[in-house]
């Protein structure tokens, strides 16, 4: 996390940082009426909202201003605005999860409900890293503080947390260039905000298996480009290769860079392979390039596999045509992507050179990896330190 290191950084940050003490709140009196939650079983992937909202502010010459849970609704953009006209913009995706610990249905939690966050930290330094890379002021801020808005947002519109496995509240911080200049310079206004959406499962009848199909014409990113960050520009140019993939029947995209597997759709990529000296590896690509996003799911998976016995994580490249040597000569034994939203999808086919590469799923790796992280994000795993309590 970021904090001042010296006394002049910690005067600055008296008055231009953002302070969760300087916060007020302005509550929806329409939330009855405007944002009623539908039953959960129909809730739909971000389009239900809460009704409130947090903003804050940035200018260069007072910097961060007070910031403000107000009620849901438009914000007011010029047209010449740096995040319209140049893409200055990046995002996080997180989620906040009513406990199922055993006390879940107890009177108190009816009045204080068990609410967790699931390692806010890492979406938080994500966020400052990729504001750095897009030249956006104000990226130093204390981390700490804005976790402590969004949890007080959380707080607020509670009621918006359905309850059950697989169930959430989706949380969308936003920060995007306001500077009203059609210059291409760097940016001089901000606007943070975060934006919450309860969410269901993300497969409504347990695991769905993916068909995957493997991109050869488009890419994703390259090195020293912004894969590695979390911004705007890296997701538009993803979609005529997503719609192109679903007229040929296929659910995502594989992505490739020089023949080497990168990412698939918007998720990390796993796979399950057996040893032939014995034993199993679970390989992902590595980070090291910078064209993969560093996904906080994907780190999870990283560390709580790095403590299973009879396995071996290993970050390193893996190439489509070992792809094809290992199902030939059935050694991948699963293979499955990891994020935010689904959480784990197994992969049950890669469409590559003409041909549907068949692929066993749902593999018990990926049972494991969805029950253990299920365990802590729902606070079953109660004392686990990934598992932050909102109250």
């Amino acid at each position: 996390l970021r904090h001042p290191t010296n006394k002049i950084q910690v005067e600055r940050c008296k008055s231009r940082c953002i302070s969760s003490s300087a916060l007020t709140i302005t509550e929806n009196e329409n939330a009855a009426k405007l944002h009623k939650m539908p039953p959960k079983e129909e809730l739909k992937f971000g389009v239900t909202f809460s009704p409130h909202m947090l903003t804050i502010s940035y200018s260069a010459e007072s910097g961060w201003s007070a910031p403000e849970i107000v009620p849901y609704g438009p914000l007011s953009i010029s047209p010449a605005a740096s995040c319209l006209n140049y893409g200055m913009t990046c995002f996080e995706g997180m989620k906040a999860y009513r406990a199922l610990n055993g006390e879940s249905n107890s009177e108190k939690n009816e009045q204080e409900p068990d609410l967790r966050l699931f390692r806010p930290d890492l979406n938080m330094e994500r966020l400052t890293t990729s504001m750095e890379r897009l030249s956006l002021p104000g990226h130093d801020f204390d981390n700490e503080e804005l976790i402590t808005c969004i949890k007080k947002l959380i707080s607020l519109d509670q009621k918006y947390i359905p309850g059950g496995e697989g169930y959430s509240l989706y949380l969308r911080p936003n920060v995007i260039a306001m500077s009203d200049n059609l210059g291409l310079a760097n940016p001089t206004s901000l606007i943070l905000y975060v934006v919450t959406s309860p969410v269901g499962p993300y497969y409504k009848s347990g695991f769905k298996p993916v068909r995957l199909l493997c991109e050869t014409k488009y890419v994703r990113a390259v090195k020293g480009g912004t894969g590695d960050k979390k911004v705007g520009g890296n997701y538009a140019p993803t979609m005529l290769p997503a719609k192109e993939a679903a007229m040929k029947g296929y659910d995502q995209v594989l992505w490739l860079l020089d023949g080497e597997i990168t990412e698939v759709g918007a998720m990390n990529v796993f796979f399950v392979l057996q040893k032939e000296g014995g034993g199993i590896e679970i390989v992902t690509p590595p980070l090291s390039r910078g064209d993969i996003l560093p996904g906080v799911t994907r780190r999870s998976i990283v560390e709580l596999t790095q403590q299973w016995k009879g396995y071996d994580m290993i970050e390193r490249n893996i190439s489509m045509e070992e792809v094809v040597k290992s199902i030939e000569n059935n050694t991948l034994l699963e293979a499955f992507g990891a994020g935010t939203a689904a959480v784990v999808s197994p992969i049950e086919c890669i469409h590559y050179n003409g041909q549907d590469l068949n692929i066993p799923a749902t593999g018990d790796v990926t049972k494991k990896i969805w029950n253990d992280l299920m365990d802590i994000q729902y606070g079953k795993n109660e004392d686990h330190p990934w598992s932050v309590k909102v109250h």
